[in-house]
């Protein structure tokens, strides 16, 4: 075979695992969509407001916690549970290189509590927590070894593009299953169900989707073995030697917290719009589920779009204007009038334009900052950062309405993350972070 050969098929083979890895977006996004996005929040709300007392007061562990904020620390609580497990699981993906076993462990333990979210009904809020728990925890575990991929698989200087049409894949899932979900719920009668037995069921088809399609990336994705098989009891271990590595790339140290920042407002924002909708705006679940459809299809628009302006202008000017339309945007939510569902539509507008794209390009920038060879670990720190470290808004978020009983104090809590986002990742310069992580420098980042 001539050399030519040989690159063409290295190249087709590369595109193929290319298309695979897209399709773990593919699965998975359905679940933070239908189910920590749309149904599950202000459903299990509902249920714990038909366990609470006669204050509004449900008591896990003897506890007492208002009915309205058991969503947001169900949230902070899997998050709490992510960053536990996450560092084993990134040094056993770097210390054996069987990343495909893992990332399927993870997958079918998400997507197993995902479906059981069906036998949510009553007063079995617990059950709804947990659940909640382990399914998020999950599927932030499993983004540690699926992002690992993309260093691996995506040459430098076409990470922005494949990174975006990731999320893009993610986010017509997610438009795809809104579809079904709205026409269930909407006609739920015609199809002989109760309002509450069609929301169990559309939680439950997440967790099928998302059993379903993670079988084509474990198809397509190859593990690349390395010569090191420890055990993964050394996760910790392998976290601490990945912060003192840090600390000789405070750079890549420097992104990774301006990304915490502002990430966590984003996820927040993600998990607790519904609940914003539905408990302060008194809107419906049909237009919940309409506002949120146009958030995916827009996001898929607005992933690809602002990986096209990152080529032009940079990954990092890119992210930067972004931060400044989630403030806008966020703080225009705060005025929202109640029962207004065409204001809020515009809201979500707005929020889809910039979701997808300042979540994929962040993931690209932050590939070109791993030392080579490291993937996996420093993933695993960048994931405490996507959806690992993100407990203190929703935490925020809680307390906030916790002692305001106001959603919209809630909400206007969050711009903070995004101000004090831009104003970090302003000062980092990522030319130089790139050079200092043995990287070669794009001509455009």
């Amino acid at each position: 075979m001539s050399t030519t050969d040989t690159v063409r098929t290295a190249t087709t083979d590369l595109r193929r695992e290319q298309r695979g890895w897209y399709f773990y977006d593919w699965a998975c996004s359905v679940y933070s969509t239908s189910v920590l996005t749309v149904f599950l929040g202000p459903y299990l709300t509902a249920v714990a407001r038909a366990a609470a007392d006669a204050d509004g007061f449900v008591h896990p562990l003897g506890i007492p916690v208002r009915a309205g904020s058991f969503f947001a620390y169900c949230v902070s609580a899997s998050v709490i549970v992510s960053i536990v497990v996450m560092p084993l699981v990134g040094a056993a993906a770097d210390r054996t290189g069987r990343k495909k076993p893992l990332l399927a462990a993870c997958a079918y333990v998400g997507a197993t509590a995902t479906t059981g979210l069906f036998f949510l009904s009553g007063d079995r809020y617990l059950l709804g927590g947990l659940l909640l728990i382990v399914a998020n925890s999950s599927v932030a575990v499993s983004m540690v070894v699926y992002n690992s991929y993309l260093p691996q698989i995506a040459p430098p200087e076409d990470r922005d593009r494949v990174s975006s049409r990731g999320w893009a894949f993610g986010y017509a899932a997610g438009s795809s299953m809104l579809i079904v979900n709205l026409v269930l719920f909407t006609a739920h009668d015609s199809f002989g169900v109760s309002e509450s037995v069609a929301v169990r069921i559309c939680l439950a088809s997440a967790g099928l989707w998302w059993g379903a399609f993670t079988l084509v990336p474990l198809k397509r994705l190859h593990d690349r073995r390395t010569a090191s098989a420890a055990p993964a009891v050394h996760g910790w271990r392998q976290l601490a030697s990945t912060v003192r590595d840090m600390r000789g790339k405070p750079l890549t140290l420097a992104f990774l917290l301006a990304y915490l920042i502002y990430n966590d407002g984003i996820q927040t924002v993600i998990s607790q719009a519904s609940v914003y909708g539905s408990e302060e705006l008194g809107l419906s679940q049909s237009t919940l589920i309409t506002a949120v459809l146009m958030v995916q299809v827009l996001a898929v628009a607005g992933a690809l779009g602002m990986g096209r302006l990152a080529r032009s202008y940079g990954a990092k000017r890119t992210i930067l204007g972004s931060l400044v339309a989630w403030t806008v945007t966020l703080a225009a939510g705060y005025f929202l009038p109640a029962g207004a569902p065409v204001w809020f539509f515009v809201l979500a507008a707005g929020i889809g334009l910039v979701l997808g794209g300042s979540q994929a390009l962040s993931r690209s920038l932050f590939s070109h900052l791993v030392p080579p060879g490291k993937e996996a670990e420093y993933f695993s720190a960048y994931e405490m950062s996507d959806r690992g470290m993100s407990w203190l808004g929703p935490l925020l978020f809680g307390v906030t309405y916790q002692l305001t009983g106001s959603y919209r104090d809630a909400i206007i809590s969050l711009v903070a993350f995004f101000v004090i986002g831009f104003a970090l990742l302003a000062r980092v310069p990522v030319r130089r972070a790139i050079h200092d992580a043995g990287n070669p420098v794009p001509e455009m980042i």
